[in-house]
């Protein structure tokens, strides 16, 4: 497991081939695993292909455009066991993770992108998302051409504290 969390990179450029729908579902499943605020899910998720998926492209433009599927992840609002703490993006956050590194277990690539507040009104529109679910982010998932690259060291000492600053 530590392996596959360093070898884990954010891919930016895809193959024009579709991800199957038990590979989607995989990922999906993993992120359903996740660990929740008081087990409540508040999660919920869209999985974006062909036009649907270009129009989202289009509103949304910090996303890669050559992914052929997407999975938007949608903070449950309506799901919250503690209302005003806003655990839903909390769950959403773990749920993304688990997915990112399921994807790249499965040797897919995938990116966290950010779905932005200016275009988040019309993404509701767009998709009939009903009150209360709230796109969180993206996470475009697709083949890619793998180079061999090395992961860059990102393990910091000077970052850890113990018992205070």
């Amino acid at each position: 497991m530590i392996d596959l969390i360093k070898t884990r990179r954010s891919i930016r450029s895809y193959r024009d081939t579709e991800v199957g729908d038990d590979d989607l579902r995989e990922i999906i499943e993993a992120g359903m695993y996740a660990p929740s605020a008081g087990n409540e899910q508040a999660w919920q998720f869209i999985v974006l292909k062909g036009e649907i998926l270009k129009r989202y492209l289009a509103l949304n433009g910090n996303v890669p455009q050559s992914a052929p599927t997407g999975i938007l992840v949608c903070a449950d609002r309506n799901a919250e066991k503690y209302k005003g703490m806003n655990t839903s993006y909390l769950d959403c956050a773990a749920a993304t993770q688990n997915m990112l590194l399921a994807a790249h277990a499965k040797g897919l690539g995938a990116i966290w992108t950010a779905v932005f507040d200016g275009p988040k009104k019309e993404v509701i529109r767009l998709l009939n998302l009903p009150p209360g679910i709230d796109p969180f982010c993206f996470v475009p998932v697709g083949t890619y051409d793998k180079t061999a690259q090395e992961a860059p060291r990102r393990f910091d000492e000077a970052k850890i504290h113990r018992n205070g600053w």
